[in-house]
Formats: structure tokens, C-alpha cells, sequence
């Protein structure tokens, strides 16, 4: 069975939900979208987090990507710097909005391969990336 992007895509977040739910996770919000300002031709920049959940007394920000193979590469590699300062600026504007800056956080990845005709491949990736190394470099 063959899938197209955003059926893959959407398959991987509903494999994701349940993976985590079994691993323990509270799950609270699913595709957060923030408006996080302007770039700078001053278009509307937006940022969404796949899924924001609890892991213990955590509160976890957590990107899912699914691919139908990792012989290229594997799906976590394509959560690059640009995508993880997204989701950090994305994870900071939830935490503003809801009050929770003094709650403890980390940044997860969920990584799926769905191979034809197989069952998919999940990977955890807890603490994926932390958001004081994504600083913008000035020089």
C-alpha cells in the first residue's frame, strides 16, 4: 500500500499518539499552531508542534516524522536546525500562553518508518535537541 505525503504523515501522528500513550504519556494538545510575528519580508510566521504531552511531571514537545524508508536517511534527521529553533520558539509561546514557563520541558522525536507491506518501525527519541543551543549565531 503506497501513501501519499499527507496520509503518511497523518498515519505517523495517530501511530505516535498511541506509541506514546503506551509508554505512559498524557497527551494534551495535537497539532499546537502558534503565531510566532513576521519574517523578514513581513509575511506571517507560524509555528505547530505535532503533539504536546506529559511524561511524568515533564511537559514534552514532540515532533513526529514518518517516512516509507530510512535507506536515504533516517526520518529524525530531518528535524534540522532550522526546524528545531520552530519548534523551541513554538514550545516557548505555549509555555507563555499557558502559564507553564517554570515547568520543566524537554523536546522529543517520534521517528517511523511504515515499509510496504510491514509493520512500522517507531522510534523514541527523548530529549532530542535542547532549545539554549538553537541561539542564533550573530558572527
Amino acid at each position: 500500500m503506497t501513501f501519499s505525503h499527507i496520509a503518511l504523515g497523518k498515519l505517523g501522528e495517530e501511530l505516535a499518539v498511541d506509541y506514546l500513550k503506551s509508554l505512559g504519556y498524557k497527551i494534551v494538545a495535537l497539532n499546537f499552531v502558534a503565531r510566532l510575528g513576521r519574517n523578514s519580508s513581513g509575511q506571517p510566521l507560524t509555528g505547530e508542534i505535532d503533539i504536546v504531552a506529559y511524561h511524568l511531571q515533564t511537559l514534552c514537545f514532540v515532533e513526529v516524522k514518518t517516512r516509507s524508508s530510512d535507506l536515504f536517511a533516517p526520518p529524525e534527521s530531518a528535524v534540522d536546525r532550522f526546524k528545531k529553533r520552530q519548534i523551541a520558539r513554538t514550545a516557548k509561546r505555549y509555555r507563555q500562553l499557558f502559564g507553564l514557563n517554570d515547568q520543566p520541558y524537554r523536546f522529543d522525536v517520534v521517528a517511523i518508518v511504515v515499509h510496504e507491506g510491514g509493520r512500522p518501525e517507531i522510534r523514541l527519541e527523548k530529549d532530542f535537541f535542547s532549545d539554549p543551543l538553537l541561539r542564533r549565531k550573530l558572527f
